[in-house]
């Protein structure tokens, strides 16, 4: 009992020193997912020969190219398409005042107030909330703590990452060095568990996320709607909550090709791809690359999203999810103990001892 408790005020202490340190903790978590995602592929480039630092190092020098390229590839498309978001922005709401606001006021006998949108549009003092925002970025640049801070964490994040990798495999093999001998094989078969979970969410959700994006986006392009880049990237990186990508997708693309085109046509596409695009996620995609071993409620996505944000930031809201199918699978574990256990079963513990004591 003794131990049990020394083991419950540990969690609980260990628990309060993340919460008390998370302002300086995102660099290292952030270098710990990094480091756990890469490990498979630097395992795989020792195993052909290189050095663990060789192929540490080869690993980084990929990661860069492909952040570099996608920068350089996809940050000059999507301004272009914000720009052109603004520029559809007064289209629609004209658009609004000369065709939709009629169509309503003769279909349901309602008299609308005539509203000119366009004027209301340009009627806005933009200035001022450029020159709010351009003050708002201002104070942020010069404060000085919040630049070193992130300065700081672009530099640590490599360095940590860096380390972490090279050792991971005597870091994983010192800390199963300090669980008891007796409980060994219960906590190796948990930390498998956790982690086909995770193999699960990390590689499957992100290759589903990617995949649906690209399907999106190219679909948007081949109907021909500006926005087609920046609505797919949306949508693809909302699929992370059940049916989100595609609610607000299909709901962003439905305006954008209103404000565009003012045409049935294209509006029909939009609703083919993205109901192609639902039905590919759910009987191929999903199955194929992340199957069923999550089993994250909606609800408890959204709760485990908003919950991590709130603790730990932007960095918490990215390990929200895995944190949370960690968790769901310690869960499973306590509940089948707690289905096996005597104060479940009372009456199967009674008639055990009777028949001890009935025993010859």
């Amino acid at each position: 009992m003794n131990n049990k408790l020394w083991v419950f005020v540990g969690v609980l202490v260990f628990a309060a020193l993340i919460y008390l340190l998370n302002p300086v903790l995102s660099p290292f978590v952030t270098g710990l997912a990094i480091a756990y995602m890469a490990d498979p592929a630097a395992d795989w480039l020792e195993s052909k020969g290189l050095s663990r630092t060789g192929a540490v190092a080869l690993c980084f020098a990929a990661l860069t190219l492909v952040l570099t390229l996608s920068l350089v590839i996809l940050l000059p498309m999507l301004m272009h398409q914000a720009k052109i978001l603004i520029g559809l922005i007064p289209q629609g709401l004209t658009w609004i005042d000369e065709s939709l606001l009629p169509w309503v006021q003769t279909q349901l006998g309602i008299s609308l107030a005539d509203i000119d949108w366009k004027t209301l549009w340009t009627g806005v003092d933009w200035s001022a909330t450029t020159n709010f925002l351009s003050g708002l970025l201002g104070n942020i640049g010069q404060s000085s703590a919040t630049m070193l801070t992130v300065l700081a964490n672009l530099v640590l994040i490599p360095v940590v990452t860096f380390y972490l990798l090279r050792d991971w495999d005597k870091l994983v093999a010192n800390i199963d060095s300090l669980i008891p001998f007796r409980h060994q094989a219960r906590v190796r078969q948990l930390a498998n568990e956790c982690h086909q979970v995770l193999k699960a969410f990390i590689r499957g959700q992100l290759l589903v996320m990617l995949a649906l994006a690209l399907m999106y986006s190219t679909g948007l392009m081949v109907i021909g709607l500006d926005l087609a880049l920046i609505i797919g990237i949306v949508a693809g990186l909302a699929s992370i909550i059940p049916y989100m990508g595609f609610i607000i997708g299909i709901g962003a693309a439905l305006l954008a090709a209103v404000f565009q085109f003012q045409d049935w046509l294209p509006i029909v596409g939009v609703i083919m791809v993205f109901g192609i695009g639902q039905m590919i996620e759910s009987m191929v995609l999903t199955p194929l690359l992340v199957g069923d071993k999550i089993g994250l409620h909606p609800v408890a996505v959204i709760f485990a999203l908003m919950a991590g944000g709130q603790l730990f930031g932007f960095v918490g809201m990215l390990i929200a999810l895995p944190v949370a199918a960690v968790i769901m699978v310690i869960l499973r574990h306590v509940h089948g103990g707690y289905m096996d256990s005597d104060f479940y079963h009372p009456e199967a513990t009674t008639q055990d001892n009777k028949a001890a004591k009935n025993a010859p």
